[in-house]
């Protein structure tokens, strides 16, 4: 197999921490196979990036990345309005580069890690070159269009015309069945963790590196400042406890839109001593902070699986999170406790309750690794690249 990734969800020169998940994923799968990638940069994002300083791309936008070929097209799109045909703008913003890959790379399948515009260019691409496709499905792509109307219909023509859908809960799994998604065609496949980073370390030196002094216990979230992970929840949480007495340090790392107003919402609940935006940090330093932690919180409206609490599970760090979407499926594989979404009293009472119980000294993480979850993929990409006319794919 030759599998040609099409993705606007991996990293750039503009933006290199951007969706590191499927930096890794890509990875080891070009370990295993041929890969190349094709990951579009939305203009707005270049402008941006080239107007702070940033040098442009190279001639012909191509480079290599952790061992792959990837190409970065232009994605170019009017800002804010025409949402319903982002799908066409992506996949005009793609042709070529897609073309191009197909007689250079002669691939054998087009995997699109997310559902629309990639998943839906990808159906459209992959037909016109008679090779397979696999869309997989993560989490609001699927489970927020009642939310986004205007993505609603074309996000169902991705997964139903897909040769194959991956998703990554069971939760998931459901909602692609609800859309018309023949279960045969779907595979329920858990993302994993690099166990060679993320493991269980000695705390006192976990925060030595990160330069962490504090004696106080200390909270910690990654996830984008946007408006499904409920930041803004966590920090009326964070004021509640600093109400109650309750002595604690909040480590707030990511970026996104929320960030001013969720910086100013902390100054105004009077927790601004007691919560640091660090920003977004490189992937190689997250496990140190993890281990550092003695608390993840997690307090999402939606999610899919949140590879973020797998990390936090293989670091042996407790953590709580809202039961949402496929998360109490993976419940069992951390020192977990589950809360319902948007319930600043319910998750400052599961912050001290999980805070005040000892980590028993006997017990052990069994996290799945990233590579057992690799494999699983190229299984079902070899599924459906053998039955590709079939319908039982």
């Amino acid at each position: 197999m030759r599998i040609l990734a099409l993705t606007n969800l991996y990293p750039n020169p503009f933006q290199p921490q951007r969706a590191t998940f499927n930096r890794h994923r890509l990875g080891i799968l070009g370990e295993l196979l041929p890969v190349r990638v094709i990951a579009p940069i939305a203009w707005t994002d270049e402008w941006k990036a080239r107007r702070s300083g940033k040098p442009a791309l190279p001639s012909g936008r191509r480079i290599l990345f952790d061992g792959l070929t990837v190409e970065h097209p232009r994605y170019l799109f009017p800002p804010k309005f025409g949402r319903r045909w982002y799908g066409h703008f992506y996949l005009k913003s793609v042709k070529a580069a897609v073309q191009r890959a197909v007689e250079e790379f002669q691939p054998t399948l087009l995997f699109a890690p997310w559902a629309y515009p990639d998943g839906w260019a990808a159906v459209k691409l992959g037909r016109k070159a008679g090779i397979p496709v696999v869309i997989q499905c993560h989490g609001s792509d699927v489970l927020l269009l009642d939310k986004f109307p205007s993505r609603k219909r074309r996000t169902i023509e991705a997964v139903t015309a897909a040769d194959g859908v991956v998703a990554v809960s069971k939760d998931i799994a459901r909602n692609l069945v609800a859309m018309g998604v023949k279960p045969a065609r779907i595979r329920v496949i858990y993302d994993g963790v690099d166990l060679s980073k993320f493991h269980p370390a000695p705390k006192s030196a976990a925060r030595e590196r990160v330069g962490l002094t504090v004696s106080d216990p200390v909270i910690l979230f990654v996830g984008n400042l946007v408006p499904v992970k409920a930041a803004d929840v966590l920090l009326a949480t964070c004021g509640q406890l600093l109400r109650e007495n309750f002595a604690f340090q909040l480590v707030v790392i990511g970026e996104g839109s929320l960030r001013p107003s969720l910086e100013a919402k902390a100054s105004k609940l009077g927790i601004q001593d007691r919560v640091r935006f660090l920003g977004s940090v490189p992937h190689e330093n997250l496990p140190s902070w993890f281990q550092a932690a003695d608390l993840f919180v997690l307090p999402s409206h939606s999610e899919g699986v949140p590879t973020v609490l797998l990390e936090a599970s293989a670091c042996r760090t407790p953590w709580v999170a809202s039961r949402v979407g496929g998360i109490p499926e993976i419940e069992h594989l951390g020192l977990s406790k589950l809360v319902t979404p948007n319930s600043p009293s319910e998750l400052a009472g599961a912050i001290r309750d999980r805070l005040a119980t000892p980590i028993p000294e006997e017990y052990e993480p069994h996290p799945r690794s990233v590579q057992t979850a690799v494999q699983e993929l190229v299984e079902f990409f070899e599924t459906c690249q053998a039955t590709m006319t079939s319908p039982s794919c």
